[in-house]
């Protein structure tokens, strides 16, 4: 809390880099109440009636947010981690103005497309420009604050949907009953005249997400670029005037010159990796060498499964189908009516929001296994009572009221259980496994690898719903016992561990190595600099010259 009051410029950041993460949440939660509005249906009728219709309308966004997360990394090396993200605002203003105003299936599915692109651009650049330009002691907890940023975002997506819900009423023909006296049917149950439902009950809370990318695009234009990347593209002068602005102090205090230095050495490093394992390889050859050594190296490629394993079970244990199709499923579990399964769905968004705090709470207490194995088991047992109570009313529905609020409770313990362990530590392990030589493109890929299992569980969740019922809480009730299995016999304790232990962890001496090069090369750029300090004031240079750098380092190294 220290750093933050004497340096507000970090609050700042946080809050306009995480809206990123809000946009991601938002989009996620604002889809579920949509597809169940009448006026909704009757404008798309085979989203609303189709289950794998409806899959692909979700998973459109999701398999574009999946390249538009692998397609970034050259972005941001180019432009600028800065430029990235407000070229990525600029592309998602695009599609939810395309999903705002769609007047048909085309029209709607690209704007899910485009969206989807610009939402991955952004969950790649947002972690990666908050930790350049934030302090090291916040830098960590940044990372759990963007899962907190996404429940957020779910959670005013919930509660905009139930309210937009009661806009023009909610119905289409209220006066006229449900042909099958259940649910409503935009093929058989259209009355007399327009229906009473406006379209701004889904419009709405389509656009009302421009207003956050709205205020991240504006808020980026004020923004500094990161350090480390003008580092990266030999502007060390603007580099270290960044810093100052970033730092709120003068450019001659020791604490601006330790830190660039610091960044000079990682990119010096890095430099030094690329040209004694690739040489003069650049572009789409290096990425694709760089790749290839991380699958053929024993230890790198372990970091890789276990962290792409993570993303994986964080999906197949069923989160975001229950975000994605939440009030379908209360639907299914007896509320009588969309108006109340919305609201259920708000409650959940609720308890996702908050639950989350757990985590913050006690994520370096008392570790991440433990945080894993009892989510994994919690969740677990949830599913399996719910598919327990959906499967005896199976053969006689409509369920009994007492039935069907048991089956709401023990949803809302998967949430409570979920939302405190793989849900943050999903994104926390991944960052925390990787040496910096591997690191960027690590993260990479246990990033595509949440987008792609996303995107599966996005489209195939509706028809499983449909078809096998309460099967489907059974299916993600494996993949948590799984999950608890893979938790307690691979994964590593990763608390408070230095880079020498978690090379313990994984039998291999990779990041000590690389901490040693780095403090080598640090303590040759610290006695360039300083030993010669005098000599720059004294000539009216208060800049290091890159070349010096550059030159030293190659002597000594």
């Amino acid at each position: 809390m220290d750093i933050v009051k004497e340096n507000p410029f970090v609050l700042g950041v946080t809050c306009f880099s995480s809206l990123g993460g809000l946009l991601f949440g938002y989009d996620q939660g604002v889809v579920s109440g949509i597809i169940t509005m009448e006026n909704f249906a009757v404008r798309f009728p085979r989203v609303y009636m189709d289950s794998d219709y409806k899959g692909w309308f979700v998973s459109t966004f999701l398999l574009c947010a999946w390249f538009g997360s692998l397609i970034n990394g050259q972005i941001t090396d180019r432009m600028g981690r800065k430029n990235s993200m407000i070229v990525a605002v600029v592309i998602f203003l695009l599609g939810s103005s395309l999903q705002t105003t769609a007047l048909s299936i085309p029209m709607i599915f690209a704007g899910r497309a485009v969206a989807g692109l610009s939402v991955g651009m952004l969950t790649m650049v947002v972690p990666l420009y908050m930790a350049e330009i934030s302090p090291a002691e916040i830098r960590g907890s940044l990372v759990v604050l963007q899962q907190l940023s996404i429940t957020i975002g779910i959670l005013l997506a919930f509660w905009i949907d139930y309210g937009a819900n009661y806009i023009g009423g909610t119905r289409c023909w209220p006066d006229q009953p449900y042909a099958n006296g259940v649910s409503f049917n935009p093929y058989t149950d259209v009355g007399d005249g327009p229906c009473q439902q406006s379209s701004a009950a889904w419009r709405v809370p389509f656009g009302l997400q421009l207003l956050p990318a709205l205020v991240l695009g504006v808020g980026m234009l004020f923004m500094p670029y990161s350090p480390r990347w003008l580092v990266m593209r030999g502007r060390d002068a603007e580099a270290r005037e960044a810093l100052c602005r970033i730092r709120r102090r003068a450019e001659d205090d020791p604490v601006i010159i330790e830190e660039f230095i610091g960044i000079k050495a990682e990119v010096l490093f890095e430099h030094s990796q690329h040209e004694e394992k690739y040489g003069s390889a650049t572009g789409a050859k290096l990425e694709w060498a760089q790749y290839r050594e991380i699958v053929s190296n024993p230890s790198s490629f372990r970091r890789v499964f276990i962290g792409s394993a993570v993303m994986f079970f964080q999906q197949f244990m069923g989160c975001n189908a229950l975000i994605y199709y939440a009030p379908t499923i209360f639907a299914q579990l007896g509320l009588d009516s969309n108006t109340n399964s919305l609201l259920a769905t708000g409650v959940y968004g609720i308890i996702n929001c908050l639950a989350t705090f757990i985590a913050l709470a006690l994520i370096d207490k008392i570790g991440r296994r433990v945080l894993l194995m009892v989510g994994a088991i919690g969740t677990m047992i949830s599913l399996l009572f719910v598919a327990g109570i959906v499967g005896s009313y199976q053969a006689s529905l409509p369920m009994h009221p007492v039935a069907g609020w048991a089956s709401v409770v023990f949803i809302y313990l998967y949430d409570v259980n979920f939302a405190y362990s793989w849900a943050p530590i999903g994104w926390v392990l991944p960052s925390e496994i990787f040496p910096l030589a591997i690191r960027s493109k690590g993260i990479s890929i246990t990033t595509s690898a949440t987008w792609m299992c996303n995107f599966i569980i996005g489209l195939v969740s509706p028809r499983m719903l449909e078809s096998i019922t309460y099967g489907t809480y059974i299916f993600f009730a494996i993949f948590c016992l799984l999950a608890f299995f893979f938790t307690l016999f691979v994964i590593p304790e990763t608390r408070g561990k230095s880079l020498e232990e978690m090379d313990l962890a994984f039998n291999d001496n990779t990041a000590h190595e690389d901490k040693q090069r780095i403090i080598m090369i640090t303590s040759t750029l610290e006695e360039e600099f300083f030993g010669d300090e005098g000599r720059r004031h004294a000539s009216g240079s208060s800049t290091p010259r890159s070349e010096d750098f550059e030159l030293q380092f190659r002597e000594n190294a």
